[in-house]
């Protein structure tokens, strides 16, 4: 199977902040068939170490994507949905969804229609004021009543429909939803194929809801209190941190919650030259990843986040997929260091 192959075959699974069974049990059948066993945690984070006690260094990559979830139903049937992580309203358009209920059912996000003066009417509001979640309804052509019998409550959560899934080619790039993270677990994949033995003193975590906080990452080193954590993320092209959509990785030195060490940078720039890699630095004014949020909450020593180039973050992203490789390379290369 091919990296693209593979970042296709996770791409296609959903996994909403919460509720990332598929994409864990993906990961635990992909390991399993190599050799390679794992456990998983309270929080739902699947983990790889092959050593004892409390690993020093702990590497992430996160199994959650961005989506919605239900607010309440109304009488009608319809579904007020809210983001679950950073989702502009605007980011996904109308179009086919999957509401996770007992049985998932589909749907369609909606905002209405547009041949009417009706103040009442989003083709109108909009003319004044940016649309809002308020605005936003799910329809599903069931009643309030089917629902409710079919499990769909506050809390169930929406998810992109399985035929919105698929990667486009564009010339040397690849693009699709939810390359953050799915890009960086296939990168994560290929690392612990290669280092899950040979590192002891290493844990591999897929985490769990990272898209709302880190929990996952918070959970797992709170108990643990590694020194090293390196989390595997995407480099978003940004105008005041942009990147070039190559296949060379990127570096954060800092974001919305901590900064690397001087000497990590210098590190990962010495690391970068030693494997002919051109590493794209990233001063980021927003965001954040498993290891800084856990390093702004004192969980860890020293937060290193590597990431792949993408444009179009928290939507429709695009990539160069021979990234994922090279991330690969480089944290194996970094963790002979750390």
């Amino acid at each position: 199977m091919t990296s693209v192959e593979l970042l296709q075959s996770l791409t296609r699974l959903s996994g909403p902040p919460g509720e990332e069974v598929a994409v864990r049990d993906f990961l635990e059948e992909y390991l399993s068939a190599r050799g390679i066993s794992g456990r998983t945690d309270a929080k739902g984070n699947f983990i790889v170490h092959s050593g004892s006690g409390s690993p020093r260094v702990v590497v992430t990559a996160h199994m959650d994507e961005i989506a919605m979830i239900v607010r309440r139903v109304e009488p009608d049937g319809r579904l007020r949905v809210g983001p679950l992580g950073g989702l502009p309203i605007w980011r996904t358009g109308e179009g086919p969804v999957a509401i996770l209920a007992d049985e998932p059912l589909p749907g369609v996000l909606s905002f209405g229609s547009i041949h009417t003066e009706s103040f009442l009417s989003n083709a109108v509001k909009m003319r004044s004021n940016p649309l809002s979640w308020e605005d936003a309804f799910v329809l599903t052509g069931l009643s309030a009543e089917a629902l409710k019998a079919g499990g769909v409550r506050p809390g169930t959560r929406v998810v992109l429909a399985e035929s919105r899934r698929d990667l486009v080619r564009l010339g040397p790039l690849v693009g699709g939803y939810f390359l953050d993270d799915r890009a960086d677990l296939v990168s994560w994949l290929l690392l612990v194929e290669e280092c899950a033995v040979r590192y002891p003193h290493v844990a591999f975590v897929a985490t769990a809801a990272e898209e709302v906080g880190g929990e996952g990452a918070l959970y797992y080193l709170h108990a643990h209190r590694p020194e090293v954590c390196i989390a595997l993320e995407l480099g978003p092209n940004v105008p005041d941190a942009p990147v070039v959509l190559n296949d060379q990785p990127t570096v954060w030195v800092n974001d919305s919650y901590a900064a690397s060490s001087a000497a990590d940078v210098r590190l990962l720039a010495a690391l970068g030259s030693r494997l002919g890699l051109e590493l794209q630095f990233q001063a980021l004014s927003r965001g954040g990843s498993d290891a800084s949020c856990a390093a702004s909450h004192g969980l860890c020593a020293r937060p290193i986040t590597l990431g792949l180039p993408m444009e179009n973050s928290h939507g429709f992203e695009l990539m160069h997929p021979g990234a994922m490789a090279n991330l690969a390379r480089l944290t194996a290369a970094l963790l002979d260091e750390v």
